[in-house]
Formats: structure tokens, C-alpha cells, sequence
């Protein structure tokens, strides 16, 4: 299943304080003083208090599509209306905020977007604003197209930054002065860029950062109706790189699919040689851009791909061994060059959405049901005997194999859209989505109560 906002990836970020080294969706950008990286694991047992999506009348599910934090405060946008935090119900349209740390207390933060916010971002450390990127056309019940830049006290609009894409905005970073915005718009703000735009942080204009020249979509036989865009994107923790995911098949001239790297320069970003011809394979027709989200290790050296895809194209439930990308987690050595994967590890079939890594281990969410199962689809392969994690997973950075201890699960839903490290623990995006049985997705590590959000602390 792809995500739906594509696709989720959103998206992750480094804030006061903070280290973050995904984003299903986005990430925000390295800022002085933030954390040195904790080594990790999280501990498999979420926190109590967190807040979590308070289930609809109607049984509709609703997403938090990303996470982020700025200074103390976290940051949740998504698609949803009301929030419950300790028995007590906020009504909140697609974004609020909430104490990072216990007791976890939502604020009264409301910018009130009327539709799905994807994305979030902040300029540094300073947290009293926030940029936000989405399929909306009013914030704080202001006219404001798919990008928009709000005050974090109120929620109101900040009319200097321009505030109209003409179709979605997927992903924001932030980078110094540029507001670096992605999706499936071909205007924003005036300028005529289409997919990928630099945009200036104070008034919102074309800065010229960002000048890619991104086309082309996947195109092969009985392949859904795909579009060019950019919808995943994930800063470095050095901040010189970034990683960003989408539907292409060229980037600024260069073969590029499923995903590139820049080098973010002073005066220009620049593609750079980092490529594999494993990004290029098809998957199930239904499934043409599988790539969904991306993460670095804390010291750079490795990148992390979590991927959807069912199986390779023209390929059966019964195909052994498996081979590709599809519906698995990978590492690929980020050096400036071509590459081949370091480890590829199956789910059997079962899509991941998010990615995340502390210096012991490489987290993984999606709506799976193993975290090892490469003969299996659907189903537990023979052999060798899958390794049951349900819903994410944490994998060895060396070998992509589950550790012995902890064993991670939340409930798998829709799928977890976001992970986020910070120098407290892991935190997690997903869903309140409810089953054939009426049961709703708010397990994590076994525990109830935790619909949208899961905070699993460091020991």
C-alpha cells in the first residue's frame, strides 16, 4: 500500500536539542547545540501520556503524517480533528502541538488548516514560527494554498511568506534561508518550478537554490497512473546532504529514479554521483514508486531505505529467492559514487513507510507483519524461519538482521508514516485505522492508547 500522501514521508528533523536522522516525510534542518547522537536502542514499551487521535464517530481513519520538534514543544500534522491527551479532547484540524516530555500537555496551538498538513518545518532553533505544506486552502481560517508559514503562538498566518502552490506540497526542509518545498505543484508562489522549489524563508518567493529541471515518471506494461513529484526528503545530520525521494527519472539531466542526493553548497544545491542501478527495478504495477522514505546513520556513512513495492514485476507470490527492493529495508553506503546495497531485508510482502537510526540500530515502520521473511508472501516462508515484528522493526546496522532483544510491534494499521529519533527516544507516526474485527490501531509494544503516536523512550 502506498501512502496517502503521495506518499509520508513523509519526514524528521533536528531541532534544539534534538537529533533526528529520518522523515517520513520531511526533516527540519541542524541547528548548534543539538544532541550529540544517542546510541540506543529505545526501549520496546511506549511512554504513558503521549497524546493519541481520538477515534471518529464514523470509524474514519485518520493519520499523523509527520512529527518534529522544535525546542521543547513537539509538532504533529496530519488528518484528523480531535486529540485525546489523558482522557481530556482537544478539537484540532490537522495540526497541534504537545510537551515533549512528560506530561506530554497539548497546547493550545491551533492554526486549524481544513485540509491533510503532510509536512512541517522550522528555521533553526527558532521555533516561533512554522512552515507547513499540505492539501489545504484556508489556515486560521485565512486563504492559504498548500504552503503557508504560521505563527507557533496562535496559529495565524504570516502574510509576508507567500502562501499559494497550486497543487500539493509533499515534504518541506528547511536550509539556512531556503525553505526547500516538494510535491506535485508546478506553480508555487509565482514561480513556475515545477515539482521542487527553493523558497525564500522570509517572504516566500523563488530563491534560485534549487534549480533540478526534475521529470519524467515509471512508464511500463500494465503500470498505474503515475505523476511526476517529489515527496520525501531527509537532511544529513552534518547538514551538508540531503536525500530526496519521489516519482522521476531524471534529475537536472542525470539518470535518477526513486531517489538522489544533493550537496547543499552556499550558493546552489548540486546533484551528486551517489546512484544504484538497484533503485531503477520495477515493482508491481500497482506499486511504480517504492521508495518511500529514507534515513542516514548518525555519523552519514550509511543510508537506510524503507520500501513498498509487493514483489518485482512480472514476478509470483511463489518467487524464490527474492530479489529487488520491494517491500523491504536496505543500506546503501552513502559515498559519492555508485553504490550497491550493503544488506536488503524482506518483510514478505508487506509495505514500509519510515525509517529511522540511533548508532545501534535502524528502525523501520510500515504495516508489516515480519521483520525477516524472504520467501514468504503473505505468508511465513519455510525457510529460513521468519522473524515475527509487527507493524516496525529494528534491524542491525551491520547485518539488516532483527537483534535477539528488544522485540518491537505496534499495531499495523495503515502503516507507521514517520519515525523520529531524538535524543530521548523514538518517536512514531501512524494511524487509528480500525480492522474487519472493529479493532483500532493503537497498540504499541503490546499497550492500548497509543492511535497516531507512540514514544518509545531510551533506557
Amino acid at each position: 500500500m502506498l501512502r496517502s500522501r503521495q506518499i509520508a514521508g513523509p519526514l524528521s528533523g533536528i531541532a534544539a536539542g534534538v537529533l533526528a536522522v529520518t522523515v517520513a516525510g520531511a526533516v527540519a534542518p541542524a541547528v548548534a547545540g543539538a544532541a550529540v547522537a544517542p546510541a540506543g536502542p529505545a526501549s520496546s514499551t511506549p511512554a504513558s501520556g503521549t497524546p493519541e487521535l481520538s477515534p471518529r464517530p464514523d470509524g474514519h481513519t485518520e493519520q499523523i503524517r509527520q512529527l518534529v520538534q522544535c525546542g521543547d514543544m513537539m509538532y504533529a500534522v496530519g488528518k484528523f480533528a480531535r486529540i485525546s491527551e489523558n482522557g481530556r479532547i482537544y478539537v484540532r484540524h490537522n495540526a497541534f502541538s504537545f510537551l515533549a516530555a512528560a506530561p506530554y500537555t497539548v497546547s493550545s496551538w491551533k492554526p486549524g488548516a481544513n485540509g491533510e498538513v503532510n509536512s512541517i518545518a522550522f528555521k533553526g532553533s527558532n521555533c516561533s514560527s512554522a512552515y507547513l505544506g499540505g492539501s489545504f486552502t484556508r489556515v486560521h481560517k485565512r486563504r492559504a494554498r498548500n504552503i503557508v508559514k504560521v505563527k507557533t503562538s496562535t496559529g495565524a498566518v504570516r502574510n509576508r511568506f507567500r502562501h499559494d502552490a497550486d497543487r500539493t506540497v509533499d515534504t518541506l526542509v528547511v536550509h539556512g534561508r531556503h525553505v526547500l518545498a516538494g510535491g506535485l505543484f508546478k506553480s508555487i508562489n509565482g514561480s513556475g518550478r515545477n515539482y521542487y522549489a527553493s523558497l525564500n524563508s522570509k517572504t516566500g518567493r523563488d530563491d534560485g537554490y534549487l534549480r533540478l529541471r526534475v521529470s519524467g515518471h515509471y512508464d511500463f506494461p500494465g503500470v498505474i497512473g503515475n505523476r511526476t513529484r517529489i515527496y520525501n526528503q531527509q537532511l544529513s545530520p552534518e547538514g551538508r546532504r540531503l536525500l530526496v525521494e519521489g516519482d522521476f527519472t531524471s534529475v537536472r539531466g542525470k539518470h535518477r529514479e526513486q531517489i538522489f542526493m544533493l550537496t547543499l553548497r552556499a550558493h546552489r544545491a548540486r546533484v551528486t554521483k551517489w546512484r544504484s542501478p538497484e533503485f531503477y527495478g520495477s515493482c508491481a504495477d500497482n506499486h511504480p514508486f517504492y521508495v518511500t522514505a529514507a534515513s542516514w546513520s548518525p555519523d552519514s556513512s550509511t543510508v537506510y531505505v524503507a520500501d513498498t513495492g509487493y514483489m518485482p514485476f512480472n514476478t509470483s507470490k511463489t518467487s524464490e529467492p527474492r530479489t529487488g527492493l520491494c517491500d523491504a529495508a536496505a543500506a546503501f553506503p552513502s559515498a559519492d559514487r555508485a553504490v550497491s546495497s550493503e544488506w536488503i531485508t524482506y518483510t514478505g510482502c508487506y509495505s514500509l513507510f519510515s525509517t529511522a537510526a540511533d548508532a545501534s540500530t535502524a528502525y523501520f515502520g510500515g504495516h508489516e507483519k515480519y521483520a525477516y521473511n524472504p520467501d514468504g508472501c503473505k505468508a511465513p516462508g519455510v525457510s529460513p524461519t521468519p522473524i515475527v515484528e509487527s507493524g516496525m522493526e529494528g534491524l542491525s546496522p551491520s547485518t539488516g538482521m532483527p537483534p535477539t532483544t528488544p522485540v518491537y510491534s505496534k499495531s499495523p494499521g495503515l502503516g507507521a508514516d514517520d519515525m523520529l529519533v531524538t535524543d530521548g527516544g523514538l518517536w512514531i507516526a501512524s494511524d487509528n485505522y480500525i480492522d474487519k474485527d472493529g479493532a483500532v490501531s493503537d497498540k504499541c509494544g503490546g499497550v492500548a492508547g497509543h492511535a497516531g503516536i507512540c514514544f518509545l523512550p531510551y533506557p
